[in-house]
């Protein structure tokens, strides 16, 4: 994965009154006349927070890069980078934390939209999310600020969103966590699961001995993401 060209993820700045975000781009390998492509928007976690348009990609964004990845699930790919945290965390009242977007994470809603302007070959009707760590609870938060635009999220490891349950309980939903996660603490992904059910949309991925910082390792050199993304439309 480390040693992935990064290349053909475009560098863009994209501002918007005070706020102004860095990220990278990438466009399917061969865009036909007449198709459709999905967006996928991949999410950093807080060790890549910065302004060089470049740590962001860490490996749940680099997989798209992989050859049998690229070639097989054709796509745009949106990775922006945040320079300070995108969620924040906070105290619910009980024992489970939850994450509050940022005013920068909020704006990637219209950077999404001026995108889909540029760009009038996304499929509006698969647009995913997918991030790690502080990046998968943004994902949770833009899919609760706006479940009308996603059409479905991968969560590894995330501090949730219980924001808006009730509009986002249809909704595609994978959470992957592990059990020895003692940084974004596992009883969270328990908790909205708890709260979701039933929605016969969403899957619950336990890793039993995975904590933080090894819980993408099961996913970076398989197809499982980009596939179960992919089977998913509005």
């Amino acid at each position: 994965m480390n040693s992935l060209n990064t290349e053909p993820f475009r560098k863009k700045i994209y501002k918007t009154g005070s706020i102004q975000i860095p990220y990278r781009f990438l466009t399917p390998k061969n865009n036909a006349n007449g198709k459709k492509y999905p967006l996928v928007i991949t999410f950093h976690n807080s060790s890549r927070i910065g302004t060089d348009n470049e740590s962001q990609l860490e490996p749940v964004a680099k997989i798209w890069l992989r050859d049998e990845i690229y070639n097989k699930y054709p796509c745009y790919v949106l990775a922006p980078q945040f320079d300070k945290r995108s969620s924040n965390y906070e105290n619910s009242g009980g024992d489970v934390q939850i994450s509050k977007p940022s005013d920068a994470a909020v704006a990637i809603l219209k950077l999404i939209k001026d995108v889909e302007k540029e760009y009038p070959d996304i499929d509006k009707n698969r647009i995913y999310l997918v991030g790690y760590s502080m990046g998968a609870s943004t994902a949770q938060n833009l899919l609760n600020l706006k479940p009308s635009a996603f059409t479905a999220l991968v969560s590894i490891a995330a501090v949730p969103d219980f924001s808006n349950l009730k509009n986002i309980n249809k909704k595609n939903i994978w959470l992957i966590h592990g059990e020895q996660d003692n940084e974004n603490p596992y009883k969270g992904s328990v908790e909205l699961t708890n709260r979701l059910t039933p929605n016969t949309d969403l899957i619950f991925t336990t890793f039993t001995y995975l904590n933080h910082n090894n819980i993408t390792i099961p996913f970076l050199l398989t197809e499982e993401i980009p596939k179960w993304l992919f089977e998913k439309r509005k």
